[in-house]
């Protein structure tokens, strides 16, 4: 029986969607169809510019984010990417701070109603958690992002 050559599979890498850009952050939280959800995004944009002394940018078409940092995945595959953000979705808001909200039980204990998916901390309503509790947690994952370096390897990022 002959061998059988393989055919060399073709490796296409994806388009990175969520970089920064240049569209105003204001604009974006304004056309939020609904007022609960576009008053708690400027409330929480509120939280994170202090928390971080970082100009919020748009990355993607909906997402806010504070910081940059560059990372190298896996595959060798390099990019940026913010420290911390959010993103308004429907009926609730995605919080991003480098998968470390985890490492926050006893906050998380004390925050209010919540879940945890991947790196992502969920919320509802701003009126749903204790607001120092929120912004301590802010702190706190914002000093472990930046006290991880500007530059670092993120196996998840691929």
């Amino acid at each position: 029986m002959a061998a059988k050559k393989k055919a060399a599979k073709k490796v296409v890498k994806a388009t990175i969607k969520t970089v920064v850009n240049d569209a105003s952050v204001q604009g974006f939280l304004s056309k939020l169809p609904d007022a609960q959800q576009r008053a708690d995004a400027v409330a929480l944009e509120r939280v994170f510019a202090a928390v971080t002394r970082q100009p919020a940018r748009m990355w993607g078409s909906a997402i806010v984010g504070y910081g940059e940092y560059s990372y190298v995945g896996k595959s060798g595959r390099a990019g940026d990417f913010f420290l911390c953000g959010f993103s308004p979705r429907k009926g609730k808001f995605a919080l991003y701070a480098l998968g470390s909200f985890v490492r926050q039980t006893e906050l998380l204990a004390q925050l209010g109603a919540h879940s945890i998916g991947g790196s992502c901390l969920y919320i509802k309503r701003l009126a749903d958690v204790d607001p120092k509790v929120f912004k301590t947690l802010v702190e706190r994952t914002y000093a472990r992002a930046k006290a991880l370096g500007p530059t670092m390897t993120n196996p998840r990022a691929d």
